[in-house]
């Protein structure tokens, strides 16, 4: 950075010109774009088009390259900006290419400044047309060529950390279910019982539900994972036409679609759920979040998957089905220890699950600022 400073005050010292971009960037199309009724999953040229994902499909199709790199990809309607140094194929229509008029504006500088500029939206505009008039700042070659090496280094190490992540969780949730199938693999000396026998099995409404603005909160599949985070609410009046309502300790598990994931209720609040989910409440001596694990562990989705309809569309299990499913029943102390371990587990793996999203926006908040630090130039105008 002292480098970069150093280069400031010598070339430029009384600030840089800013400068539109149809002054500086020129259009690169190739001879064809790519319909999107084209793509392919597989192919030895990658497409690139205006959407997020960089590589979207492949195709064999030598006309859409486009004919210099490296160079930019600018979205005509998505306003995404990408940047290549490698062969693609140009995907549909609305995929802009563009390069350096001359070689006083490095491209890689150009793809970092412009990828850096809030274009606003105007309707279904082609957004070029707004973008073009928008100046960035443009310092000496040398000096662009400082700050683009500075973010690439930036970038690379935001990719490492989120790779060591994402590593470090996968790696966590594999010990976790290593533990959890082997606390939960039994000997003959363990009774195995059918959910049927020792829980009550409901499914939620078969009707689709009036939804409204305030109410009861209604979970789907979907809200598996956090069933009161639900957005989605019906009626005091609707609610009150179910004849299971959900209650404390109760366990909701998908049937329809996913199959197996399990949320126990642990809080007193009403709560709605669809056909889509099971309700399972136990009445034996039975701990509900043993009932969980063993569902979820291997032993327990090889008996929901043997009982899944997997023709059908959605896949789904029947409720009658799920009462069928074995599960070991060993006593009641075993299960509270067995629970005790795969929380502490369970509680690791959600920590870790949480930080992973919050590292990654911290660091890309400092990546921005950063960014926005090195873009920021005195106007030589001005």
């Amino acid at each position: 950075m002292n480098r970069l400073y150093d280069l400031i005050a010598e070339l430029c010292p009384d600030g840089v010109e800013y400068k539109a971009l149809k002054y500086l960037l020129s259009t690169s199309n190739a001879l064809k774009c790519i319909p999107k009724k084209n793509y392919r999953d597989s192919g030895s040229i990658p497409i690139i088009d205006q959407s997020q994902p960089y590589v979207i499909a492949y195709t064999e199709d030598r006309l859409a390259i486009p004919p210099v790199l490296p160079c930019i990809i600018f979205g005509d309607h998505t306003r995404v900006v990408k940047y290549a140094d490698q062969e693609f194929a140009q995907g549909d229509s609305g995929t802009k290419v563009l390069v350096p008029i001359d070689d006083t504006l490095d491209a890689k500088y150009a793809y970092y400044a412009f990828s850096n500029l809030d274009i606003p939206s105007r309707g279904y505009n082609r957004h070029w047309t707004i973008a073009r008039d928008i100046k960035i700042p443009v310092p000496p070659i040398e000096i662009q060529r400082k700050i683009v090496n500075i973010l690439d280094n930036f970038t690379e190490l935001t990719a490492e950390l989120t790779a060591e992540l994402t590593a470090e969780l996968t790696a966590r949730k594999k010990q976790y279910e290593y533990y959890r199938d082997r606390l939960l693999t039994f000997g003959d000396g363990v009774e195995r019982m059918a959910l049927g026998d020792v829980a009550e099995i409901y499914d939620g409404t078969h009707f689709t539900p009036k939804y409204t603005s305030s109410g009861v909160k209604f979970a789907s599949v979907e809200n598996i994972n956090d069933l009161f985070g639900t957005k989605k609410f019906i009626s005091h009046e609707d609610f009150a036409k179910y004849k299971i309502k959900p209650r404390l300790n109760d366990l909701i598990m998908t049937r329809i679609g996913t199959i197996g994931a399990c949320s126990v209720i642990d809080r007193n609040e009403d709560l709605a759920y669809y056909v889509s989910l099971s309700l399972i409440r136990p009445v034996t001596k039975i701990h509900t979040k043993f009932l969980k694990y063993a569902i979820e562990c291997s032993g327990g989705q090889k008996e929901l998957k043997r009982r899944t309809l997997v023709h059908a569309v959605p896949i789904k299990i029947n409720l009658g089905d799920i009462g069928k499913v074995l599960i070991p029943v060993p006593p009641y102390s075993e299960q509270e220890r067995i629970v005790s371990i795969l929380d502490r587990f369970d509680t690791l793996c959600n920590d870790l699950s949480n930080s992973l999203p919050a590292e990654i926006k911290a660091r890309q908040k400092q990546y921005g600022y950063y960014q926005n630090k090195l873009l920021e130039f005195k106007d030589v105008v001005s």
